[in-house]
């Protein structure tokens, strides 16, 4: 179902509340922060540039705001803002995101590399797969 009449411009709460509670992200994590909180700590990574073609940056201030806000667990994770960039910025101050789409292996590969090393197992074998 549509969520507004686009001839009269009324807006359907019920959807609206369904939206909210099916797909806002921001809102379901504040909801159940107390059972998703341990499985998601140090695993949020939100990076998104100040001057989103979509104003989603808007919507990032406000995840951010709350994750900020947790506790038993703090999130552990991290937002990043592209100063002036645009949608689609993927955490790198440096080059424009044209180029920075050409390296995401390069860029994230290290990042996940820390979290296996970070969360693996006590006795867990972390060099015979490591190619040098």
């Amino acid at each position: 179902e549509r969520i507004w009449d686009k001839m009269t411009g009324d807006i359907d709460h019920e959807v609206a509340e369904y939206w909210k509670e099916n797909f806002d992200l921001r809102h379901i994590l504040e909801r159940d922060w107390d059972k998703l909180g341990d499985n998601l700590k140090g695993k949020i990574h939100i990076y998104c540039g100040d001057m989103d073609n979509y104003y989603l940056n808007n919507a990032v201030y406000l995840m951010e705001d709350f994750l900020e806000s947790t506790t038993d667990p703090y999130y552990e994770g991290e937002v990043k803002y592209g100063d002036r960039d645009e949608h689609c910025w993927n955490g790198d101050p440096d080059q424009p995101n044209a180029i920075t789409r050409l390296r995401y292996n390069s860029m994230y590969v290290p990042k996940i590399m820390e979290r296996i090393e970070k969360s693996a197992p006590k006795d867990a074998d972390l060099t015979s797969w490591r190619y040098k």
